[in-house]
């Protein structure tokens, strides 16, 4: 069984042939202007969600988990802004261990974004602001939203190639 497991995953294809080039060296210096540029390329090409993204967190004892979430803005200080409730899981490891690493994945164009880094609790205002923002809310307060702001130590830019010598731009703060 499991041999046959592993030749079906073998055989799904990774990535579509037609795929965007990538040249670092001709990338913006800053990371969040490349971050737009493909976020908009992701959106023209039909991509779904794509400021979705994996935040993995660890608790005090380093056991890891991850929850896909919304990217809510990038700062003019740098910081990769996302909320949830102070009293979540995610929360919680963040009160403990405020480190964290974000994942964009669009596989339609071959890509993948990485961000890790140190993460601030930000005010009680522009909490409270990014509650009132969501979509259906009722008006009612969540004194729980918590918006956060991860300041980047690294953030790698990756773009698959057919040739499978996938193209790895790394930056380093």
């Amino acid at each position: 069984m499991s041999d046959s497991f592993r030749a079906r995953l073998r055989a799904l294809p990774d990535f579509p042939e037609d795929l965007p080039d990538f040249d670092p060296a001709a990338a913006p210096r800053d990371p969040a202007e490349l971050f737009r540029q493909w976020l908009s390329d992701a959106l023209a090409a039909g991509v779904r969600q794509p400021h979705a993204f994996s935040l993995a967190t660890a608790d005090g004892d380093g056991h890891v988990s991850s929850r896909m979430l919304i990217l809510k803005d990038i700062d003019d200080d740098g910081g990769w802004q996302f909320a949830t409730a102070r009293t979540s899981r995610k929360g919680g490891e963040l009160d403990g261990n405020p480190n964290a690493a974000m994942n964009f994945y669009w596989p339609e164009r071959g890509r993948q974004i990485r961000v890790a880094g140190a993460v601030a609790q930000l005010s009680a205002e522009a909490s409270a602001a990014d509650w009132d923002a969501r979509p259906a809310t009722d008006g009612s307060s969540n004194p729980q939203w918590q918006l956060y702001a991860l300041k980047p130590r690294e953030i790698e830019f990756w773009q698959a190639r057919a040739d499978r010598h996938h193209i790895r731009h790394r930056m380093v703060f």
